[in-house]
């Protein structure tokens, strides 16, 4: 027994546990979040931006500060935040509903504009909170309470990609999509998320972490079979990987 040695503790800034449903990647990613700022002693000086869905509950289990947006507005608040203190490490943490069908316009002016913030965006492909309805990410024949017969492209249209998207912005320094549905993709998203910070307190401009996640409860499945879904399924639609990183351009050229 006195050869034993901690080798994890659960971060002092996170107040779990939470209330998440079983197999949602909320509060691994909430973790994550919380072992990166004290980890790097962000902790104080970051503010983080709520907005509507399950992510708003994000400022009951990190404790920094938080402010709370309206729906879809959470990156206008963080520019106004960031440009009033520009000194802090300001990030919205959103779900695909909030980042890409309300807030798309916000979401990518944010990157237009260069603005060095964060968004974490937490792609389930349902609006989680109020009761499972086909979102922007929705994938293609996937059934939700609105479309009962599986997203039909022809009405619908097609899966927004959102990573994709926000990487062809010349304000954009980081944009990558990360999954959390084994332990070797939670680290790997540890690893890029921290960099997004890192790149945002460099200020080398708008920083974007799009996590493919689940919704056990809206998928009718037990958490295992949603992590199953996730990997076998989402990721053919949203492939996980770097999608621009403007060190690695500075490094080629």
């Amino acid at each position: 027994m006195g050869n034993l040695q901690v080798v994890y503790e659960v971060p002092k800034i996170y107040t779990g546990p939470n209330h998440y449903c079983p197999g949602c990647f909320h509060g691994i990613i909430h973790r994550v979040i919380a072992e990166i700022l004290q980890e790097e002693g962000w902790d104080d000086i970051s503010i983080g931006i709520a907005p509507v869905g399950c992510a708003v509950l994000a400022y009951d289990y990190i404790d920094i500060d938080w402010f709370e947006a309206p729906h879809g507005r959470a990156c206008a608040n963080a520019t106004g935040i960031k440009w009033a203190w520009p000194d802090r490490l300001v990030f919205t943490y959103q779900g695909d509903g909030d980042a890409a069908s309300i807030g798309f316009a916000e979401t990518s002016y944010a990157a237009i504009r260069g603005v060095n913030i964060t968004t974490i965006m937490v792609n389930n492909a349902v609006y989680g909170m109020t009761g499972g309805q086909m979102a922007p990410t929705t994938l293609v024949g996937m059934k939700t309470t609105t479309s009962p017969y599986g997203r039909d492209p022809k009405y619908a249209g097609y899966p927004l990609k959102m990573a994709e998207h926000i990487a062809q912005f010349e304000g954009t320094a980081l944009s990558v999509r990360v999954s959390a549905f084994d332990p070797q993709h939670v680290l790997d998203m540890k690893k890029w998320i921290r960099k997004a910070f890192q790149y945002q307190m460099e200020g080398k401009g708008y920083t974007f972490i799009e996590v493919v996640s689940t919704c056990p409860t809206n998928w009718r499945m037990d958490p295992v079979k949603a992590a199953e879904f996730v990997k076998n399924e989402m990721i053919k639609v949203y492939p996980l990987g770097v999608y621009k990183d403007v060190g690695d351009e500075k490094k080629e050229g």
